[in-house]
């Protein structure tokens, strides 16, 4: 897997809306018997890439990362997508945030889309903070939120 941090080093959308993109390869264990990406499978593609961007947080924000649970997953197919569409590339930003949890947009395209077409699969993936001794939900930080903000479309862009 590739991924590509924005252009902008310390938060903020590049100019193609994303807070970071991801190119993940398609397996043909990713594939169903009509040979399009699985839907079960989508999620795990989309997870790689975000467990990417995540990552490239930095050890500032190893608390948000480590405490990150998934509570909701929203998925919406506007065009086939086969194993000859891999790479897929994933580009993602934060759709909203509140005390206890955040949204994260994505955006998927195959690798011979034009990044400016319509993208063959938005989706979304809501996810809670825990304190994960305490099996409880827990409040983002104003730091937190600071970076959260910092990658949002909402805020940034207007969209």
């Amino acid at each position: 897997m590739n991924a590509a941090k924005t252009d902008v080093e310390d938060g903020g959308l590049a100019d193609d809306g994303y807070a970071f993109v991801a190119e993940v390869g398609v397996r043909w264990s990713d594939m169903d018997a009509f040979g399009h990406i699985n839907h079960a499978r989508m999620v795990t593609l989309m997870e790689e890439a975000r467990i990417a961007w995540l990552l490239s947080a930095g050890e500032e924000y190893a608390p948000l990362i480590t405490s990150a649970m998934i509570v909701h997953v929203d998925i919406r197919y506007q065009a086939q997508l086969r194993h000859d569409d891999s790479p897929l590339r994933i580009g993602m930003w934060i759709k909203n945030f509140r005390s206890v949890d955040f949204t994260i947009g994505y955006e998927i395209r195959g690798a011979h889309a034009d990044p400016s077409s319509r993208p063959a699969c938005v989706a979304s993936t809501q996810m809670a903070v825990v304190d994960v001794e305490k099996h409880t939900l827990r409040r983002l930080s104003p730091g937190e939120k600071d970076y959260l903000q910092a990658w949002s479309r909402r805020l940034v862009t207007g969209r």
